[in-house]
């Protein structure tokens, strides 16, 4: 079993309309809300691809509750700690041109007790699960290293452990050393102390991070691929071309692409495709964090993995 980790659940909001016009009135065509967060993304995706599945983090209010029923009514399981605060609302506005705008809300502030709640929680699914992965934000009140005591207690149970997010929690989280990790370009100079030229330097660089006890690094390049250093060795993947229609929430179906063939026993080369057909997928539809099955096992042979180095 995958078991995701969503700190700062969301309703996932999406409004299409023919253009966003500041000051004035604008007609929504069509909308779309479901639970959403970027871990939340991940399950859906890890379930959408048959494989066993459970999201966790923190739910609250009315819109926990839409959380909660969103994920039942999509046949994902899901345990979450209860809090007293309001899970947030996110909104992402799409034009006819496809340019997307966000609005994203700050979420709950979580209470010490409810941190207690999600370390217990998580000692127990972890216990039962392949790998563990955490995604995107942390939400008020809980300390940049949260990532990182999660992470350990995760580890202890014999989880794989994921780690997906940005900043000082994701500088926080690595130290407890999670299998895998997905910074851009800017955290990784940040971790070397220095700016990044070309690929060649990046790829250095991301050599340099695995031997500080990251396994697997992988560094999106947008529509150009991703570049992944694997315990001393480089990949550069090529991703496939296509129409896409709505690119939100690639990344997180790559992350889960990563977990499926990782919880599968893959070789890393297999991962690497399965992670990039799956974030191709999720661009060829109009929601965050969905993929057609269809369209992953079809793209799969269109993914090029090169080693490097």
């Amino acid at each position: 079993m995958i078991v995701t980790v969503t700190l700062n659940a969301a309703i996932d909001k999406t409004y299409h309309l023919p253009a966003l016009a500041a000051g004035q009135v604008s007609r929504v065509d069509r909308v779309y809300a479901e639970p959403g967060g970027k871990g939340i993304n991940v399950a859906r995706v890890v379930a959408l691809q048959g494989v066993p599945v459970l999201a966790t983090g923190f739910a609250g209010g009315s819109n926990g509750d839409f959380i909660e029923r969103g994920l039942t009514r999509q046949g994902i399981a899901h345990d979450f700690v209860k809090i007293e605060g309001e899970s947030r609302i996110c909104l992402n506005i799409m034009d006819q041109d496809g340019v997307s705008t966000e609005l994203l809300e700050p979420g709950p502030t979580i209470a010490g007790q409810e941190m207690e709640a999600m370390r217990e929680k998580l000692a127990q699914l972890a216990a039962r699960a392949k790998v563990v992965a955490f995604s995107g934000s942390l939400p008020a009140g809980v300390p940049k290293s949260f990532y990182a005591e999660l992470i350990g207690i995760a580890q202890k149970q014999g989880a794989v452990v994921f780690l997906d997010t940005s900043g000082e929690a994701l500088i926080r989280g690595a130290e407890a050393k999670p299998y895998f990790i997905k910074p851009n370009e800017d955290e990784v100079a940040q971790w070397l102390g220095h700016s990044i030229e070309d690929e060649n330097a990046l790829k250095q660089g991301l050599l340099r991070l695995n031997e500080t006890g990251l396994p697997c690094i992988s560094v999106s390049m947008g529509a150009q691929g991703s570049l992944t250093a694997f315990h001393g060795a480089c990949y550069r993947v090529r991703a496939p071309k296509v129409d896409a229609v709505n690119a939100v929430g690639s990344g997180d179906a790559y992350v889960a692409g990563m977990a499926v063939g990782t919880a599968q026993g893959l070789p890393v080369e297999e991962c690497l495709r399965l992670a990039t057909a799956s974030g191709t997928a999720n661009t060829l539809t109009a929601r965050a964090g969905y993929v057609e099955p269809e369209d992953v096992k079809r793209l799969l042979d269109e993914v090029v993995v090169e080693r490097i180095g």
